[in-house]
Formats: structure tokens, C-alpha cells, sequence
């Protein structure tokens, strides 16, 4: 199974299709074409200098994780600062998620601005997926988790694309 089937069957797209005020079919296009994006930036965050996590493996650190998929999965609207802060850690910039957000628009014709606002709390989707099975309670635990998750969501995205 991969990560975007994983993320439509644990609810995730039928909610930020709720918040977004869009259809779950539109909310799925959009989630599929940003997943490769939010993947390949922790890749690389992982693989950054030290090859401990750095960043993102200390924004998990600090008790998150798993938390923040009951976050977007929950009723109200999703508190998108955790999301931003991961995108920030991803990404380096805000240029390059606008950048991200830009060329997906042009890949499938979504708005922008849709999809601007759903990467944040895609993100998080995605790291609390990842987070919530690995049971992690340290620093260095949420790193080691995430390098692990990242590795098999990485072969899962490769898989894909070579399958398309």
C-alpha cells in the first residue's frame, strides 16, 4: 500500500477536503501530487550534514509525532504552525513551498492557493502517520524513527513513479 492510500484510508484526505471546502476526489489529486514533493524534501533533510535529522528530527523530539495526524484528523481546524514548521525544515524557504505548491498547479490545474494551504497540513498528515507506529518518546528515537519511516515511504514514492 502506498502513503497516499495509506493517508485516504486513515481519513486524512476525506478531513483536509473537509477544512479545504473540497471534494475527496480533489483533496486525493492534490495530496498524490504534493506526496512526492513533502517526501523528497525530508529525504533530504535526513540526509543533511551530521546525518542525524537535524531540524526535523528535534520539532518530533519535542513530543509531536504521532500527535499531529489526531491533529488534522480531529474536528476543528487543523492548527497548521506545526505543518509550516516541518515545511520550513523540508523546504529551507517559504519560496521553495510556494515553488512546490506553483508547479503542482500547473501539473494538474488545482489553484495555488488551495494547494499553498493544504501542504502544511499534508505534512503533518504525513509525519504523524509516520511517527504514530514508531512509539518514539526521545530526541534521538524521533530521528532514528523518521530516518527509517522516510527510508520506506521513499521506496514506496520511488515504486510509484516507476510504475506510472
Amino acid at each position: 500500500m502506498n502513503l497516499s492510500q495509506v493517508l485516504q484510508q486513515s481519513g486524512a484526505i476525506d478531513s483536509m477536503a473537509r477544512e479545504l471546502n473540497i471534494d475527496s476526489a480533489t483533496a486525493k489529486t492534490a495530496a498524490g501530487a504534493l506526496l512526492p514533493a513533502i517526501v523528497a524534501g525530508m529525504g533530504r533533510s535526513q540526509a543533511g550534514p551530521g546525518g542525524s535529522g537535524g531540524g526535523l528530527g528535534d520539532i518530533l523530539g519535542g513530543g509531536l509525532g504521532g500527535g499531529l495526524l489526531d491533529s488534522v484528523l480531529g474536528a476543528g481546524p487543523t492548527p497548521t504552525g506545526p505543518g509550516n514548521d516541518i515545511l520550513g525544515q523540508i523546504f529551507g524557504s517559504k519560496d521553495v513551498s510556494r515553488g512546490v505548491a506553483e508547479e503542482v498547479a500547473g501539473s494538474t490545474g488545482l489553484p495555488p492557493e488551495l494547494l499553498k494551504k493544504m501542504l502544511p497540513i499534508l505534512a503533518m498528515a504525513v509525519v504523524g502517520y509516520m511517527m504514530k507506529g514508531k512509539g518514539s518518546g526521545t530526541q534521538g528515537g524521533a530521528g532514528g524513527a523518521l530516518g527509517g519511516a522516510i527510508g520506506g515511504i521513499l521506496g514506496q514514492v520511488v515504486t510509484g513513479m516507476l510504475r506510472r
